[in-house]
Formats: C-alpha cells, sequence, structure tokens
C-alpha cells in the first residue's frame, strides 16, 4: 500500500505540472517569453543563466518549459522521481520579482530551474534515497550543498532516482522502479547517480548535484552522454548526504558531491557554486582553487592511458582513445603514453579495501558482529574474503591502509611533476544491458565477447577515488548504434580548473554529442 501510494504522489505531480503547463500563462512561455527561444531548456546552463539575467525570459517562463518537458518525456525515463511544482513556481516567482525590484541576480544561479540527487535532503522535500525505510522522510534542513545552491538563487524543481541507499552500478528501487537509459531503454543509466544523468541527458534539468564514491556520479555520466566532475576530495560539504542515515553529521571519507551537466563549461560554473568550506570551517577557511595550468590545448602536458590487462576496454572504448591522441596531438600537446603514476590492480585493490571499510560505519551492532564471525572462516583471497576481511578491519588495519593510500597519493604527485592531466578509459563499454531483476551476484559485463565481472564497469574510475584527485567525465564519440563513449580526465589534486578546462578544450575538437531522442520529446 505504501508503494502505491508513493507512485500515485509521484505521478499526480507529474500530471498536475502537465496541467498547469496547458495555462494561458505557461502557452506565453512555450512562445518563448519576450524573444526567448523556446527551448531554452535545452540549452547550456550559462546561455539560461544570460538570458534570465538580460529578462528575455523569467525564471517563472523557464521553469514552465521544464514542467511540460517533465511531464511529456519523464514518464518513460522516471530519472525525476519526486516533483515540486507548487514550490518550484513559488521560488522562480520570488526570484523574478527580486530581479525587477533590484535589477541584481539573487546569485550565481538566480532563478534557474535544477533537480538533485534524491541523495541530498532537501528541507521540506521528501528525501528517500530510493528506500522504502524512509518513504515518508521529509528533511527539517538541506543538505549543505543545496543550501548552497539556494542561496545562489538555484530554483530546486525536484529529486532524481537512485538505487536503494546508493548502492549499485544501476538505477531501480522498490519505491519508483528502474530510470531509463536515455538513449536505449533497454541499457542501464547507470548507478548511483542514474537518475540525475539520464535527467541531464534528456533536457528535464540544466543541472544536477550527484554524489560519487566508486563512480557512482562518473558512470552514469559516460552511460548517458553527459558530462560530470568528481572534485577534488574534501572541498565539496558533504552534510546530508544519505546514506550515511538522517541526522548523521559525517560522511564516507571517500565520498564526494559533484555536477553534472550538458557541457564542460556548465562543470565550472556549477563547481564554483558548490566548492565551499563546510559551514562550521567557514569563519576561517576559503577555498579558492587555481586556474587551469596553461590557456592553450597546445601547451598541456598529456598522460594517455589507452588499456590495461588488468581491465580490458572494449574495440569502440579505444578507438575513442586513438581519436582523443590524433586529436591531442595535432593540436600540439604534448602526450606521453608510457609512464604509468600506479599500478591499476594494485591501486583498485586498495580502493575496494577502504571502500568496504568506511561501509561498516552505519551496520547494526549484530550485522557486524556476524560479519566478524563469517571472516574468520574465509581466507582474504577466497571469493568474498575481500569483503568481509576488509569491512570488519581493526583500526591498526585500516591506518596501515591509509598510509597505503597517502604513498599512493605520492605517487601520484609525482607523476603530475611532469605531466598535467591523465587520460583514460571511463568504462570498459558503452552503456550495459539493464540487469536490475538479476542478483547482483549473478550479474556480468561483456567486453568483446569476453564474459567480465560486473564491477569491472567502474574499476578505471576507481583510479581517483581513494586519493581525492579531481576526475572529470566527459563525451567522446559513439558506438555504430548511437551509444555515447566516455573519457576520463583525471588531474593534480585541486587542480579541478585544470582538468574542465582539458574537458572544454577536447569538446571543440571532438564531435558534438547527440542528443537523445527524449530530448525531443
Amino acid at each position: 500500500m505504501i508503494l502505491r501510494r508513493t507512485l500515485l504522489v509521484a505521478c499526480t505531480a507529474v500530471a498536475a505540472a502537465a496541467a498547469m503547463a496547458a495555462t494561458p500563462a505557461a502557452a506565453h512561455s512555450r512562445a518563448g517569453g519576450r524573444g526567448a527561444r523556446a527551448d531554452l531548456h535545452l540549452a547550456p546552463a550559462r546561455e539560461q543563466l544570460a538570458a534570465l539575467r538580460r529578462r528575455t525570459i523569467t525564471s517563472r517562463e523557464l521553469l514552465e518549459q521544464y514542467l511540460l518537458h517533465i511531464a511529456k518525456a519523464n514518464p518513460a525515463l522516471n530519472a525525476v522521481v519526486t516533483l515540486d511544482a507548487a514550490g518550484a513556481r513559488a521560488a522562480a516567482d520570488a526570484a523574478d520579482r527580486h530581479l525587477a525590484a533590484t535589477g541584481k541576480p539573487l546569485g550565481a544561479l538566480h532563478g534557474l530551474p535544477l533537480t538533485v540527487k534524491d541523495a541530498l535532503e532537501t528541507k521540506g522535500l521528501r528525501t528517500t534515497c530510493g528506500s522504502p525505510d524512509l518513504t515518508a522522510h521529509v528533511p527539517e534542513r538541506d543538505a549543505d550543498a543545496v543550501a548552497r545552491l539556494r542561496a545562489a538563487g538555484a530554483v530546486i524543481v525536484g529529486k532524481t532516482n537512485v538505487p536503494v541507499m546508493c548502492q549499485d552500478l544501476q538505477t531501480s528501487n522498490p519505491l519508483f522502479g528502474t530510470t531509463k537509459n536515455p538513449y536505449d531503454a533497454t541499457r542501464t543509466a547507470g548507478g548511483s547517480s542514474g537518475g540525475p544523468a539520464a535527467a541531464v541527458a534528456a533536457g528535464l534539468t540544466s543541472l544536477d548535484v550527484g554524489s560519487d564514491l566508486a563512480g557512482s556520479l562518473r558512470l552514469p555520466a559516460a552511460y548517458c552522454g553527459v558530462y560530470a566532475l568528481r572534485p577534488s576530495g574534501g572541498i565539496v560539504p558533504t552534510r546530508g548526504h544519505i546514506p550515511r542515515p538522517p541526522g548523521w553529521l559525517t560522511s564516507s571519507d571517500m565520498l564526494t558531491l559533484g555536477p553534472l551537466a550538458r557541457t564542460a563549461d556548465d562543470l565550472g560554473l556549477l563547481l564554483d557554486v558548490l566548492a565551499a568550506p563546510a559551514p562550521a570551517d567557514a569563519a576561517a577557511w576559503r577555498v579558492e582553487l587555481p586556474a587551469p595550468r596553461r590557456k592553450r590545448l597546445a601547451d598541456f602536458r598529456v598522460g594517455v592511458w589507452r588499456d590495461d590487462p588488468y581491465c580490458h576496454v572494449d574495440g569502440d572504448t579505444r578507438r575513442v582513445l586513438d581519436e582523443v591522441v590524433r586529436l591531442l596531438r595535432s593540436a600540439g600537446a604534448g602526450v606521453d603514453e608510457t609512464a604509468r603514476p600506479v599500478d591499476l590492480a594494485g591501486s583498485d585493490r586498495l580502493f575496494q579495501r577502504l571502500m568496504y571499510a568506511t561501509a561498516s560505519a552505519t551496520a547494526t551492532d549484530a550485522g557486524f558482529a556476524e560479519d566478524v564471525a563469517a571472516a574468520e572462516k574465509v581466507p582474504a583471497d577466497a571469493p568474498g574474503g575481500l569483503f568481509l576481511h576488509a569491512r570488519t578491519m581493526r583500526h591498526r588495519d585500516w591506518l596501515r591502509a591509509n598510509e597505503e593510500r597517502e604513498e599512493l597519493r605520492g605517487r601520484w604527485a609525482a607523476y603530475f611533476a611532469t605531466h598535467d592531466v591523465l587520460v583514460t578509459p571511463a568504462t570498459p563499454t558503452a552503456a550495459v544491458a539493464d540487469q536490475t531483476a538479476v542478483p547482483v551476484p549473478e550479474r556480468y559485463i561483456t567486453v568483446d565477447g569476453e564474459r567480465r565481472p560486473y564491477f569491472d564497469q567502474t574499476a578505471w574510475l576507481n583510479l581517483a577515488g581513494h586519493v581525492r584527485l579531481p576526475a572529470v567525465v566527459m563525451p567522446a564519440g559513439r558506438t555504430a548504434g548511437g551509444l555515447p563513449l566516455a573519457v576520463q580526465i583525471i588531474g593534480p589534486y585541486l587542480d579541478d580548473r585544470t582538468v574542465v578546462a582539458v574537458a572544454e578544450h577536447l569538446a571543440q575538437r571532438l564531435p558534438e554529442p547527440v542528443r537523445p531522442p527524449a530530448s525531443a520529446e
């Protein structure tokens, strides 16, 4: 009964948006207001913001474009799962009144409609993280990152879908069902930020804020053909992200929050809003990220890591990397394909140990005791042994693993003394088949006809996760069947603007991404 009622609320909200979009005021919006494009909602966020500030369109008119598009396109995608049309209209109207009265925008995101991953708490707006246990959870305060969005003038339209407690590489849950890939409904949108990535790709939102521990932001971006930035660890406050449970003040030391967008430039726009100290530190600390290391692509020193025996990539992905290397060289950039900052297999194993360890924080006492007992009976190199031993490691063992992580960070720093960025595959393949109906232990992927472990999808993404490095995933081509293909750009710690800048340079030379069919609904 709870599930049926939850789905009814979501569907009713979308239907209400469609009904409101048929009003005369909304018809004016669809006509483009005072000369604005009727499809402005599909434009880059910076273009929308410019139109808002020029007052060629109002925030309310732009919002109505979004609500109409969501009503048409979202039922097939299932990306936006909680819609707050009334709250968004009130915020848009307030933004319009403020601009009319003062002539000044509220902030960098003045009047811009956007969505937020359903793992981030939103004051007065249901936040479930896809869990039946949180069906009725309505937070009393915003996550720190959401508060920054609102302070910058953003209009929060609704929440986007996630797997239960963000614990899958595909996006489905008992409350809202499965989010579809906007290019092919038989393929996954990825996870755990599958709803955000699909929504951005299909034009249901200008931007979204997702989260990334084990590639949860970058994997969906790769599969849905959009841009994502995993910022340097620690520069975006994470309080208010689920998991951990509501009310917890701490998060995993490997979790970051970051932007999803349809252009690299828009990543930088949202990064400027999100990057800040936690409120408790704001009295003394500031986040002032350095400018990109170089101004011209020709001046960059680029490392390229095309493939590795530990996690081979398929022919389509290799061809995309080949083309990126060709473009870099033709632009005059220095390209090095020989040096490797770390060993992929060893780095990934350490990543997994630290990830499983941090996930144990919220285990029940009884559940953790069962894991401890099970770990005593299973060798660390047996199936499931790495998970159990890492999850139940003693604090001394964690300190040793953390020391190994710091040594790894030192090797990366040495590499970036002679290289500005490293380009790698984002994933072994394009979006894999949706397997949400299959138990996780039975899932797998296929790479050039070879059956491979399900979690190989994130092996390349895991390079950056535990060592706090910024990493951009960007669309770089597509398969013969039209699925997006992506590459990853990893940079030095706190050089977030450098990886964004390289993505911008490459985007100018790569074919423009093809919009998914859902964006035309």
